[in-house]
Parts: C-alpha cells; sequence; structure tokens
C-alpha cells in the first residue's frame, strides 16, 4: 500500500511525478506478487522492477538532488526545503517498496522449489556441488576476475560500473587493520546464472548465481597475493547521475561533444548505494567514506543480491507452463498478398500493432527500398535501434545500390548514445548522409520516407509510428505503425526532414502534429472543440492512451475539460501528475494503467468531434519536453477500418479486468473492479481479435 504523500507535496492539482513514476514501479512488483502470473515469469518481473529502479535513480532522483544544490545556491530556502521533503518522500517510498521486494523475492524462490528448482547460496552446498563450482570456477570464472585491492590512493567511486553488481571484502589479518578490496561479478561476460547439472536425480534442478561462486572461492583469489586469517564479502551497487554536460567549444564535432560527454557520465558523482544488510557497521562506513556519499544520496539495505535486472533473463529450466505461453507474432496478409511492399501500400493505409505483427514487415519496408531500381531517396530519423540492426545494414545497402540515404541520428538517446555514435560512424564511412538534427531538440519522432519515381513523378511512401525502428523491442512493445501514400501525410513527413536539416525555414503542418511548432496547439484546440461541443448539447469525449501525463498546461486543459462536463477517459502507463476524481476539478475524469506480458508504448489521443471522431497516433507524450524541447510528430488516422481498429483496440484495454490498475487521487493501485463482467485481458484479447483479422483477410488479391 503506497501511503500518502504530505500535503505540500500534492497541491490542488498536481501529483508529483516522482511520486508517481513510484507507483508505476509498484504496479510492476504487483505482477511480481501476482500468483496467477507463471511463476518464470513473476521472477522477470522482478527484475524489470530492478531496471525500472535503476533508471529512476540515474534519472528522477538525480535531478531532485541537483534541484536542492541549485536551490541552496540561490539562497532560495523554501524551494530548497520543499524539495528535499519530496527527497524524504521518496526515500521513505523506496524502502516500503524495497522490503515488499524481498519478500516477494523469498516468496517466489520458495515457489520455484515447489517446482523443484531450487536457488542455492554458497552455505547450501553438498560435497558434490562444492567440488564442481570449484573446478567450474576455476576453468570458467577465475579468469575474469580482477580484485582491486583498496588503499588512499584508489578513488573507487571512478573505478566502479554503475551497470554492475560488486563485492566488498573485508580482509582481516590479526593484528593488523581490517583492508578492504572489490571484486566486480562477471556478469556482463557471462551468464549470472549457472546450472548445477544434477549428481543423481534429473528431477531436481539447482541455480546458484555468479557472485555466491565467488564468494565461495575467496580464498583461491587472494591467497599468495595478500595475508589474512579469514575474508567476508558481501555485495553492493552504485548508481550514478546520469546527466552530461556539452562541451561547446567550436573546435570540437557534435560526435566528439558526445564521447565526451559519456566519459563525464562515468565520474558522476552516486545518486545510490544498494549493499547486502548483513554488512557490519565498519565495512558500511567505509564503504561510504570511499564513495562520498552525501547527506542527499540514499544508502539502502536490501537483501543479498544486487542487480536484479539480470532476473529479467532468468532461464525456465523446467517446464513450458511456468512462463507465459507463446503469442507468435502475425504475418499482417495486406503486406502478404502483394509481391511488393509498394504495391501493398498504394492499394491502402495499412497499420500494425506490435508485438502482435511482425517487425519484418518493417525491415522488408526498408530492404525492398534499398534494392528497387525506382526508389530515388530513402529517408529516416533513429533514436533507438537493435544492436544488430537489419535496417541499418539495409540502409547502408541502399548506398551500394546508388540511392541517396539521409538518416537523421539522435546522439542524446538516454543509455543509448555510445550505440548511436557507432552508428553514425559505420553509415557515414559507409556513405549514408548523417544528420545530427538540432543540438536545442531531442529528436523522437519515428518517421521514415521513401521516395519512389512513379510515372515520372516521384511518390512518397511514409512509415509514422509510436516506437522506435529496433528489432528487439518491437517483441516486447507494443507499437502502432501506419503505412501511408497519402500525399497529406507522407508529403509533409518528407518535409519534416527538410525542417531538420533547415530550421530556420519555417514548414507549415496542416495535418500532422509536429513539435515544438504546432502540437501543443493543435492539442489545445482540440480540446477546447470539444467542449464548445459539450456546452452546444453535443456529446463530448476524450480519450486518451500516453506513457505520461505531467505537462501541466495540458492538465489543465483536461480540468477544464472535465468541468465543462466533456467525459475524460485515459490509459496512463507511467507517470500522471493528473488527479483524478476531485469533486469541483475533475470528477469527469476516470484514468486506469495497465501493466502485463508487453510493455504499453502507444500514444494515441481520440477525440469525439461531434460524432465523427479523430484518432491521432504519436511518439509524443504529454510532457513539456515532448511538447516544447523534441521534435515529435502525431499523425492523424484518416482510413476508416483503421481508426476503427484502434478504437476497437482501445476499448479492449478500457475493459481489461485483469491487468487493469484504476489511478485514483492517492495512486495506490486498486485493481479494476470487475463485479459482473466477464475476465478480459486485454494483451490476450487483442492478439485473438487481430488473429482472427488476419484470417479474414485474403492471401492474394481478388
Amino acid at each position: 500500500m503506497i501511503e500518502k504523500p504530505n500535503m505540500p507535496l500534492q497541491t490542488a492539482t498536481y501529483y508529483p511525478r516522482e511520486l508517481s513514476w513510484l507507483a508505476f514501479n509498484q504496479r510492476v512488483l504487483q505482477e511480481a506478487a501476482d500468483k496467477k502470473n507463471p511463476i518464470i515469469e513473476r521472477i522477470r518481473f522482478l527484475g524489470i522492477y530492478s531496471s525500472n529502479m535503476d533508471e529512476f535513480y540515474r534519472v528522477r532522483v538525480a535531478d531532485v538532488k541537483r534541484k536542492i544544490y541549485i536551490h541552496l545556491n540561490e539562497g532560495d530556502v523554501q524551494k530548497a526545503d520543499d524539495t528535499k521533503l519530496l527527497m524524504e518522500k521518496i526515500q521513505q517510498r523506496v524502502l516500503v517498496m524495497t522490503k515488499d521486494f524481498e519478500r516477494v523475492y523469498q516468496e517466489v524462490v520458495a515457489r520455484l522449489a515447489r517446482y523443484k528448482i531450487f536457488m542455492l547460496d554458497e552455505k547450501d552446498l553438498n560435497p558434490y556441488h562444492t567440488q564442481w563450482l570449484k573446478d567450474y570456477f576455476k576453468n570458467k570464472i577465475l579468469r575474469h576476475v580482477a580484485p582491486i585491492l583498496l588503499d588512499n590512493k584508489v578513488k573507487l567511486v571512478s573505478r566502479l560500473n554503475d551497470s554492475a553488481t560488486y563485492l566488498y571484502i573485508a580482509i582481516y589479518n590479526e593484528g593488523k587493520p581490517t583492508s578492504y578490496a572489490t571484486i566486480e561479478v562477471p556478469s556482463q561476460l557471462m551468464s549470472r546464472f549457472v546450472l548445477i547439472p544434477p549428481e543423481k536425480s534429473r528431477k531436481k534442478k539447482y541455480i546458484i548465481m555468479l557472485d555466491n561462486i565467488i564468494r565461495q572461492n575467496l580464498d583461491s583469489i587472494f591467497k599468495g597475493f595478500v595475508k589474512f586469517d579469514r575474508l567476508e564479502a558481501y555485495s553492493f551497487k552504485m548508481t550514478r547521475d546520469s546527466e552530461y554536460s556539452i562541451n561547446d567549444e567550436i573546435d570540437e564535432s557534435y560526435v566528439d561533444k558526445m564521447s565526451e560527454s559519456m566519459k563525464q557520465r562515468l565520474i558522476a558523482e552516486p545518486v545510490r548505494v544498494v549493499y547486502d544488510g548483513r554488512m557490519p557497521e565498519d565495512m558500511i562506513k567505509d564503504l561510504q567514506k570511499r564513495l562520498k556519499i552525501s547527506s542527499y544520496d540514499s544508502l539502502i539495505a536490501s537483501g543479498i543480491y544486487r542487480n536484479f535486472k539480470d532476473f529479467i533473463g532468468f532461464p525456465n529450466i523446467g517446464r513450458e507452463y511456468l512462463e507465459n505461453r507463446p503469442l507468435p507474432a502475425l504475418t499482417c496478409n495486406d503486406f502478404a498478398r502483394y509481391d511488393t511492399v509498394f504495391e501493398a501500400i498504394s492499394a491502402k493505409d495499412i497499420l500494425l500493432y506490435y508485438p502482435y505483427h511482425r517487425f519484418l514487415h518493417f525491415t522488408e519496408f526498408v530492404r525492398q527500398a534499398a534494392f528497387d531500381p525506382s526508389v530515388k531517396h530513402i529517408r529516416l530519423n533513429i533514436y533507438r535501434v537493435a544492436s544488430k540492426s537489419r535496417v541499418m545494414s539495409s540502409l547502408i545497402d541502399a548506398v551500394d545500390n546508388g540511392k541517396k540515404v539521409t538518416v537523421v541520428v539522435e546522439l542524446r538517446a538516454r543509455f543509448d548514445e555510445q550505440a548511436n555514435i557507432e552508428w553514425s560512424k559505420t553509415m557515414t564511412d559507409a556513405g549514408v548522409k548523417v544528420v545530427f538534427g538540432m543540438p536545442a531538440l531531442k529528436i523522437h519522432s519515428k518517421v521514415c520516407v521513401v521516395s519512389r519515381e512513379e510515372n515520372g513523378k516521384l511518390v512518397n511512401y511514409v512509415h509514422l509510428g509510436t516506437g522506435n525502428f529496433n528489432e528487439k523491442t518491437a517483441k516486447i512493445y507494443t507499437d502502432f505503425s501506419l503505412f501511408t501514400r497519402n500525399p497529406d501525410l507522407a508529403d509533409e513527413a518528407e518535409n519534416l526532414f527538410t525542417f531538420i536539416q533547415q530550421p530556420y525555414r519555417r514548414e507549415k503542418f496542416q495535418h500532422l502534429q509536429v513539435s515544438p511548432i504546432n502540437a501543443r496547439t493543435k492539442i489545445q484546440l482540440l480540446v477546447r472543440q470539444e467542449i464548445q461541443n459539450c456546452k452546444e448539447g453535443l456529446k463530448a469525449e476524450i480519450f486518451l492512451k500516453l506513457n505520461n501525463l505531467d505537462d501541466e498546461h495540458l492538465i489543465d486543459d483536461l480540468y477544464k475539460a472535465s468541468q465543462a462536463g466533456v467525459k475524460v477517459k485515459a490509459i496512463i502507463r507511467g507517470i500522471c501528475s493528473l488527479v483524478p476524481g476531485v469533486k469541483g476539478l475533475s470528477e469527469n475524469i476516470s484514468i486506469i494503467s495497465i501493466v502485463d506480458r508487453f510493455l504499453e508504448h502507444p500514444r494515441v489521443m481520440v477525440f469525439e468531434n461531434g460524432g465523427d471522431k479523430k484518432v491521432i497516433i504519436s511518439s509524443a507524450d504529454w510532457m513539456t519536453r515532448n511538447m516544447d524541447n523534441r521534435i515529435e510528430v502525431g499523425c492523424p488516422i484518416y482510413d476508416t477500418d483503421i481508426k476503427n481498429r484502434i478504437l476497437t483496440i482501445l476499448n479492449m484495454q478500457w475493459r481489461d479486468t485483469i491487468k487493469a490498475r484504476v489511478i485514483d487521487a492517492e495512486q495506490t493501485n486498486k485493481y479494476v473492479r470487475r463485479g459482473n463482467r466477464r475476465q478480459l485481458r486485454s494483451q490476450v484479447e487483442i492478439y485473438d481479435y487481430l488473429k482472427e483479422l488476419e484470417s479474414k483477410t485474403n492471401a492474394k488479391p481478388e
């Protein structure tokens, strides 16, 4: 249960976004605790929770900490105190959630044992296990272990990788002061989970963590190098501030600046240290001193293991039913029934919904464009792509085929900066025109334009979507992808690339919502039209699906709509600063959140518009950064069949009675009450719905 924040933190109209984010991660933890979920999925949800919390500290908590220092430096004591109070609330909430996490983990481990899967630590080993693991350590692990012996010359904070788990080791030698060392658990080089082969019974499966194997073999690591009577090791993990600054010297290229900023992140000060709660007090004090932890940092005692994010990949070594049944990605027959993607898109607009549909259709769109003699120019912008991207390979193939290729690369995609730097170099070397956009604006749109010569004219085929061109995330994120050659949309999409390269030319976008040019204005006009329609006695309703909602101006517009009598429904996955259900303010606003096997990622806006519904898919959340500080694209849906399909999907999600939670004024994450309604798990229901639609579509054109 999430406790109510103190009143100074929650004004009459806005819920603090950091606390709302924690409420979202509590929903993830609810999935780990849900006994109806298969046991392997539950332990993987613990990994997702942990990964989310890492990013929360790197970004959100680091920002709060930074603001405290800024307010103090400016002499604004009131703002500094308010921000300190928020930090205290965050820390209190995290401590409660950490206890819940440990309880759920112990419960999951116990339940694994019921399925004959046993999680061992070094104290549980029989002689057979002990000998096998000693040999395994010597032959497989030791080569990757490099202790750091700590003295006054070693700056520990600059030596740590905040994506790794470490063991902090006390070296006791009678008659001498305790000395310390640290070892990185090499989970980036090998699996964190080691399956011990059976001695006798094959029914029982035993898993042990790398951490435990290293702890078991500590003596063999240090013997002969340092003198000791005994060794003690406890795990810890440090999280840094992920923010960076860019040097503005003229003689540096943009890529070089970003590379330097990555170095800055490596030495940024910590915002959180999580450690094994069994660590002795003297070791905690020594670690705190070496990491230079300030009073605003979070020092959190937890369980034996760190970096639970590795549990996202926890292996299923038992029966198939211990994890979710597969939902094989569907082939879209609107594409399959034609020889080329261009014939298919010429016949009608096509909508894909990942991961229910195969991402292969988009990679095939780019692959065919790369060698089609009629294609003259391919334009695409990337925010996050897979490490082994077929999309990028096809773009390079297109250059080899003599085509013009322009790729806009966003080098500031958080935590993907280095990968995008490498891709930009690879593409530049191959002859791709790489554009880095505008330093003041992140480019977050999901647009690809293929210009094809047909009957002596160039025709634009365009992809406009809500998700990244990433083969990996397309398997676990839900996202809409629209393919069209509608000139109203396709030509404006081409103009977007002109705007990015020549921002001094003020392009006009009548159909697309483009941040920061017109998106906010277009949304506000649509909301005001609903208010006007309501006043005139027409049906008025707004239905939103977003990842995050925290822009106060747009929230105010929704409050005004509610006060005017407009019904507002919203499905918000993450942050929700709007406070629903408040009499006189937001009693006409209802919000739910869905957390399930796939990450809900689309942004969709539906406006009743007097009975002629307007449906818009977008790359932008309703956050200030997305409206004012990024290039984002929202696309209206003009095809009636596609519009109805999106509405059907949204309505299925609104009727979810299994994975939907109510977002109330306190964000307590109560499940939607089913009442007399049938059980409906929207993600499974949507899959079945799309599968049936595809089965009714002819494989070949009539």
